[in-house]
């Protein structure tokens, strides 16, 4: 799937990419994201090496307020 949308988001401060992806899933909810969008962005956090890698992912999908 290729997600050209990004959400404005502002990712909390000091979180890792569980709690950040929570934040951002509540937010792409309010804006209308589809359910097959959202999990195609959990996913991708979710297999991310790592907090940093799994942050940039939802990064890529930000555009900020």
């Amino acid at each position: 799937m290729n997600i050209r949308k990004q959400l404005i988001w502002a990712p909390p401060v000091g979180a890792n990419r569980f709690t950040a992806l929570n934040s951002f899933v509540h937010a792409a909810e309010d804006e209308g994201w589809t359910e097959a969008e959202v999990q195609f962005v959990i996913d991708e956090v979710v297999e991310a090496t790592d907090d940093a890698a799994g942050l940039e992912v939802l990064l890529s999908y930000t555009r900020r307020p």
